[in-house]
């Protein structure tokens, strides 16, 4: 085995080591030791991977980046654009229920790492171009197609922050609220 593959193998080890403490215990109170230890590795070579915990929350992170990406793709569907924003939305609940854990984690690391908060931002800033060309293709007196598309998009976060942390609405006003907005921004429509 060549060392790339047994440095791969460590790393792997690590986060889903992480993984797993996440899933039972919140990223504040786990500890590198641990970690460390049921990956089979040393403390040391945890900090070689990563400057700490909320660096490699955000290395696991990335499973939940490329669903979310592939949420957005429901934006181009051949659907009407209720259905369109809808399943979009939807797809991004079901992200967050598959990674419950993670997203919250990803919350405390994002909330004390700048660097997390920088990956968080940028990953986010990524979906601009397709939600900015969907707003310039619907909406050609649009100001400012881009900003709009940030700001819906700060909005799906804030959504889904919601449904971490909860809050007066359940999941179904969440998802109504969300589409409506999109909706009136995007397409000058209501739900029907």
């Amino acid at each position: 085995m060549t060392e790339n593959a047994r440095g791969d193998r460590r790393r792997t080890a690590l986060l889903e080591s992480l993984d797993h403490y996440l899933r039972e215990s919140s990223l504040d109170s786990i500890n590198i030791a641990d970690i460390s230890r049921r990956a089979g590795v040393t403390r040391s070579a945890f900090y070689f991977y990563f400057e700490n915990k909320a660096s490699a929350v955000a290395a696991l992170m990335e499973e939940m980046y490329d669903e979310s990406f592939a949420a957005a793709e429901a934006l181009r569907a051949d659907g009407s654009p209720d259905e369109n924003i809808e399943a979009m939305v939807r797809a991004l609940f079901s992200t967050w229920d598959k990674h419950e854990h993670l997203f919250r984690a990803a919350l405390d690391a994002r909330a004390t790492s700048a660097t997390v908060r920088e990956l968080w931002d940028r990953d986010r800033e990524s979906f601009v171009p397709l939600v900015a060309a969907l707003i310039e293709d619907r909406r050609p007196d649009a100001t400012n197609a881009a900003a709009l598309a940030s700001v819906l998009l700060e909005l799906n976060d804030r959504m889904l922050e919601r449904l971490a942390l909860g809050g007066p609405l359940d999941r179904e006003q969440l998802i109504d609220g969300v589409v409506t907005i999109w909706l009136r921004t995007i397409y000058g429509e209501v739900r029907p």
